[in-house]
């Protein structure tokens, strides 16, 4: 008997329907996924490490506020136009580079806030029977092999869903999903258990889910006969739980940083972090941040001498 030719991820989805009520009042009208970390939103980012990982084929679960995402997506004549013509030619490519010639952009609505699984569901006719991606973009993620990428070799190895994790403190297991399961090498569990927020006496480890997922198409089937469960969501968590009970799924613990842009710290965090490094402006960031650690530490002392000069 021949073996199955091994399925390449293809398709990732972003589920980015939600309202961002914790950056209030700047999401009222502004996606939270276009938070700018530095010069790129959180949700460029999330398509540049699908992309990294050879993904193609991008699908992005809407609501009726997140408008500018695609107009982030697609192309923009006029100010391509205006920077062509002033020959700003750095900034032109910049413009173009966020939507590459073989990339391909698919919309879709949920018009309801029922959960992430029922984000998912929303695109099942998109994902077909493909197996494919799951992207959080207020989980931003800076690895020196993006973390997708990693998964997508995992994928490769396993032909099973995984889950991307990390620890936590096991008094934070009330905020994730938590997994526990029999290590089959070095960071990656086949699952026995998984369960949706957890209080810490009931956690049964203190590895939480995190947001990258590569999930087989059967997840999809779980989730249209799953039950709404916490808040009254559909929630992905309950699917996969049913989901391993007929096929293996596992966890990796990925290499790299997590930062939670979902709240004002982790957001806070990874523009500070992001600025540090980059290439334009971490020289004289770097500097201004020296300068007020030093006053802070003068204040202390009843110095009250700064320089803000950059």
């Amino acid at each position: 008997m021949r073996n199955k030719p091994s399925k390449t991820i293809t398709k990732a989805v972003f589920p980015i329907a939600g309202l961002g009520t914790r950056f209030l009042p700047a999401t009222k009208a502004s996606p939270k996924e276009m938070l700018p970390v530095v010069d790129k939103p959180l949700i460029q980012y999330a398509v540049e490490e699908a992309y990294a990982a050879g993904i193609r084929q991008m699908i992005f679960v809407t609501g009726r506020t997140k408008r500018a995402i695609e107009d982030h997506f697609d192309t923009a004549y006029e100010l391509e136009s205006v920077l062509e013509y002033s020959q700003k030619q750095q900034l032109l490519e910049s413009v173009r580079n966020v939507t590459p010639d073989d990339m391909h952009c698919m919309y879709v609505r949920q018009n309801q806030a029922m959960g992430l699984g029922h984000a998912i569901l929303c695109a099942e006719k998109l994902i077909g029977d493909d197996d494919f991606a799951v992207i959080l973009a207020d989980d931003f993620m800076i690895a020196e092999q993006p973390v997708m990428a990693q998964m997508v070799e995992q994928h490769q190895q396993l032909q099973k869903s995984i889950i991307a994790v990390q620890h936590v403190t096991r008094s934070q297991t009330n905020l994730y999903g938590i997994v526990s399961g029999s290590e089959v090498r070095s960071g990656l569990l086949r699952l026995n258990n998984i369960v949706e927020k957890p209080q810490p006496g009931e956690a049964p480890s203190t590895m939480a889910v995190v947001g990258r997922y590569i999930l087989t198409a059967a997840i999809l089937q779980e989730l249209k006969n799953q039950s709404p469960g916490i808040g009254g969501e559909i929630q992905l968590t309950d699917g996969i739980a049913s989901l391993l009970r007929k096929e293996h799924v596992f966890s990796y613990h990925f290499d790299g940083m997590r930062y939670d842009c979902g709240s004002k710290i982790g957001y806070l965090k990874a523009v500070v972090d992001m600025a540090s490094n980059h290439p334009e402006v971490s020289e004289p960031f770097n500097r201004w941040l020296e300068n007020k650690v030093q006053s802070a530490q003068n204040s202390t002392t009843g110095k009250n001498e700064i320089d803000y000069a950059v």
